[in-house]
This record gives structure tokens, sequence and C-alpha cells, in this order.
């Protein structure tokens, strides 16, 4: 909080606030934070929320709910589109999740009836090279995905193509049997770039269309061709 340049941090009955009109995004706070937390974030209501939708009601198609994590508060993700479906001015939105693919069976199946699809990231093939990568095997990640695509709600998988670090290639023929069992599900490569990141990983390379092109031909020439690429290499 001191090193704050604008004073845009207070403390309050022990919780950081963060005021927004004054803050100038300088990112001092992220850079001093041990965790790199940020306390850039409010704290909305799912009528604030509501409120927000009903003002752009007539510039939007849906909503998609990302983070972090947005599923580690399902509870407020399930009375969102609950209400959003409830709502005669909202019901024609749809309601979408980026996740990571960790909820459980037993939470997609309290979330699915609400939502209308999730986009999943799966970063690595093999369970040994996602828990170098992020901490946590794939088993989960992989469970959520098929019960996705079986329910038809399976908006999007992701790749995230990191050069020297993910396994794609490694394991293409598993890989896109995988893909193709999903049905007519987009896939999206993602190309890595370091902006933002810590640790690590900010001395990886950047994928390159190079990088991003070989992962593609490599599915499509086993019969994966729904693909989306980068809009954008960094």
């Amino acid at each position: 909080m001191p090193q704050c340049p604008h004073q845009a941090l207070s403390l309050h009955a022990g919780k950081v606030i963060w005021q927004a009109d004054i803050c100038q995004q300088c990112d001092s706070c992220l850079k001093m934070c041990p965790q790199q937390a940020t306390p850039m974030a409010q704290t909305m209501s799912v009528e604030e929320v509501l409120a927000h939708l009903h003002k752009a009601r007539f510039f939007i198609e849906g909503i998609t709910v990302s983070g972090g994590e947005a599923t580690t508060q399902l509870p407020f993700l399930l009375a969102l589109f609950s209400a959003i479906k409830a709502d005669p001015q909202l019901r024609q939105l749809t309601c979408l999740v980026d996740s990571n693919g960790l909820l459980s069976e037993t939470g997609w199946q309290k979330l699915l009836p609400v939502c209308d699809g999730a986009m999943i990231d799966l970063k690595a093939w093999s369970s040994e090279c996602h828990l170098v990568l992020t901490g946590r095997d794939n088993k989960q990640i992989k469970r959520s995905i098929l019960l996705l695509a079986d329910r038809g709600k399976l908006a999007e998988l992701r790749l995230l193509v990191i050069p020297g670090q993910v396994d794609y290639l490694e394991h293409i023929e598993p890989l896109a049997a995988f893909i193709s069992q999903l049905g007519d599900v987009p896939v999206r490569l993602n190309a890595f770039h370091a902006h933002g990141v810590y640790g690590e990983a900010r001395t990886w390379p950047g994928a390159t269309p190079e990088d991003v092109n070989q992962l593609a031909k490599a599915l499509r020439a086993r019969g994966v061709e729904k693909l989306i690429f980068p809009a954008l290499y960094l």
C-alpha cells in the first residue's frame, strides 16, 4: 500500500480497498506483492452485474465469465446465470464460462442447466507435462472436456503453444484421437507470450506462426480441421 505513488490504496477493516477513480494503472502494487496478487478488484452482487447487463443488452449477444478461475465461485455463477435466464430482458443472452476444467462432475451437473457452454484449456497432453507446467495433473480436465462435449456444452477447446515446454507434438496421435471424439468442437490454438508472466516462464520464448502452424499441420493430417488461429503474436 505505501508503495502506491497515487495513493489509490487504503486499508479499511483489515481489507485493502482500491480506488479506481484515482488509480493510474502503473502496476506498482503488482510488482511489490510477493504473491503477484492484485488489489485492483471490485466486489459486485448479482444485482449489480445485472444492472450493467441491462445497460449493454442491446449491444451484446451474451456474457463470458472468466478469471482467474471462475468456477471457484460456483454459487455466484449459479445465481448470476439463473438470474439472467429468468430475466425477460436478458434471457436471450448466452452464458459462457472460460475455465481450466478442474471443476468436479458434481459441479458441472449443477452449472450446466443454466450455462450455455464452456471454453476449456488443455495445456499439455500428458499429466506429467501438465504437472510441470501448472502444478496439477490434467486427469480431471480431460474428464470435464469429455463430459461437456457429451452434453453439447463444449464451446471451445484451447491448446496453448509454448515452444520447448508443451508435449502436443510428442503425443499427437492420442491428442488428435481425443479431439476427434469431441464432435464438431472448434480448437483454438493460442500462442504463448511472456507479457505479464511471472517466475521462470518470463524467460520462455513466445510462440511464432511457425510453431503454431506446425501443430496445426499435424492435427489436420489426422482429421482435426476446425482450428482457430491466434489473432496476434507478441
